[in-house]
């Protein structure tokens, strides 16, 4: 007979649970690349600025922009986690049940459950599991943090992950 399986951890949206979140899932790298397009923008309006007859002031937007996309890639953790920390979710404790069907998260503001037979790839990072599901036509992804489970609940979604 089998004994039904199930997992519950509560943790609050705080900072800290948004920088782990923000850290362990980010796929925005800071190489050379990721700031080409940026580097295009700024030397297309230093182009226009300098060799066209074209008003200053559109070569300087251009330019603006091109800083602005700079930044929005150096600074994407911390602007990240301030939109996080001003929306009304945070500061509020949720419940987080693993069990047979899936991932079940539970809160004032949100409740969502990602059935086991949706995710496509768990990833393991250092500080939680990235689950990687299907939401209707397009794929989303959730973190879930070791720091609220249980070895038991880790074990188990690791054992989830191998099938």
């Amino acid at each position: 007979m089998n004994i039904p399986t199930s997992f519950t951890c509560k943790f609050t949206l705080d900072k800290a649970h948004f920088n782990e979140c923000y850290s362990q899932s980010n796929t925005v790298e800071h190489s050379a690349n990721a700031y080409f397009k940026a580097g295009v923008l700024m030397l297309f309006g230093l182009i226009i600025l300098l060799f066209t007859p074209v008003n200053a002031y559109a070569a300087w937007f251009v330019i603006a922009l091109g800083i602005l996309e700079a930044l929005a890639i150096y600074y994407s953790q911390p602007w990240w986690v301030l939109r996080q920390m001003l929306s009304r979710a945070s500061g509020s404790e949720v419940t987080l049940t693993i069990d047979e069907q899936g991932v079940l998260s539970e809160s004032f503001y949100h409740n969502g459950r990602i059935l086991w037979s949706d995710i496509c790839e768990i990833q393991n990072t250092d500080l939680g599991f990235v689950l990687h599901f299907t939401a209707g036509k397009s794929t989303s992804k959730s973190y879930v943090s070791k720091g609220c489970l249980s070895s038991s609940a880790q074990e188990y979604i690791l054992k989830k992950m191998n099938n």
